[in-house]
């Protein structure tokens, strides 16, 4: 496994996140902790989760079941940098939803329950705040660093101005402020290389991409049409998705087999070679498409591979891979 640090801090974390999201709506209990004992085996050592995981509104179905893994054992909270999030609804009341200094509080006790563990390495916003001033917000984080309950700190779904204004109000506080920020980043989906990644990189902010196949549009879904398969990317916004990109996505799986790459892990291994990104996440269902996900890791791609794949996916702006403005001006 390689292992790289979370943006500017010390923290050190495997190249690729294991994503939790499918423990308990898509994976039993059994089968997502024989998940991640085999995440650990691999060398993974980063977990992603968040409170609202389950979707069963303030059971926290997610963190219940990775905390009664903990609770196993053997080292696994001790080998596991864990992550999880706040600020989706988990109840009807006020206070129950965003980033209160109150909703913090709470919302950080009860994760730590479900997850039965003393702390959180890696605490994120799952979304941003508007109504709630970063004065109350770092207040109410600096609470938790000092109780020893969160070490770090993260964001996730932030614009690039938003990463700014939560970096310039820890600034004024002599707080560390974010160390990652968690963001959808995929070849069909490259709009934070304009403001997000640049922000990201100055700032020292870690990236860490969610929903790295795009649905499962970059996970060989033409190739498993034909072969009779189920496919995730046959329904819904991925099915739109589909039929709009349907050329470039038959290119794509194209170029992965004349590579000899399942399209999934050259969707990946992109993202691996992509300036300030720390680590995708990967949502194994089962341990074999875990073990499948790390193949990603080995693959190195050539610069006219890397051309390619822009020319297949161009990125956002009518002036090519520029960051803002120089993407949409002069």
């Amino acid at each position: 496994m390689e292992y790289t640090h979370l943006g500017r801090s010390g923290l050190s974390v495997s190249r690729l996140v294991l994503g939790t999201m499918n423990f308990g709506p898509e994976t039993s209990e059994e089968d997502s902790h024989a998940i991640m004992d085999r995440a650990h085996e691999h060398g993974l050592n980063f977990f992603d989760t968040a409170n609202v995981y389950g979707w069963r509104k303030g059971e926290g179905v997610t963190e219940n079941i990775i905390g009664r893994w903990f609770a196993k054992g053997g080292g696994r909270r001790e080998r596991t940098v864990l992550a999880t999030k706040l600020y989706g609804s988990m109840g009807d009341w006020a206070n129950e939803t965003f980033l209160s200094a109150l909703n913090i509080r709470r919302a950080a006790d009860a994760s730590l329950r479900r997850l039965q563990t003393d702390h959180i390495d890696l605490y994120q916003m799952h979304h941003v705040d508007r109504n709630t001033p970063w004065e109350e917000i770092w207040e109410a984080f600096s609470v938790l660093r000092q109780q020893g309950k969160v070490l770090y700190f993260g964001s996730s779904n932030f614009a690039g101005w938003h990463l700014a204004q939560a970096q310039e109000a820890a600034r004024e506080r002599h707080f560390l402020g974010l160390v990652s920020e968690q963001s959808i980043y995929n070849l069909l989906t490259r709009w934070v290389e304009l403001e997000v990644l640049p922000a990201a990189r100055h700032y020292g902010i870690g990236v860490i991409p969610w929903s790295p196949l795009h649905g499962g549009l970059l996970a060989g879904v033409l190739r498993k049409q034909r072969e009779g398969g189920a496919s995730r990317g046959t329904s819904g916004r991925a099915a739109e998705g589909l039929e709009k990109h349907r050329a470039s996505i038959e290119a794509y799986e194209t170029l992965a087999k004349d590579l000899g790459v399942d399209p999934a892990d050259l969707g990946v291994a992109w993202l691996l070679h992509q300036e300030g990104v720390t680590a995708p996440i990967i949502g194994p269902r089962t341990r074999e498409q875990l073990d499948g996900s790390l193949r990603a890791l080995d693959i190195t791609l050539e610069q006219d591979t890397l051309a390619t794949l822009d020319e297949l996916f161009p990125a956002p702006g009518p002036n090519g891979a520029k960051p803002a403005p120089e993407a949409y001006a002069w």
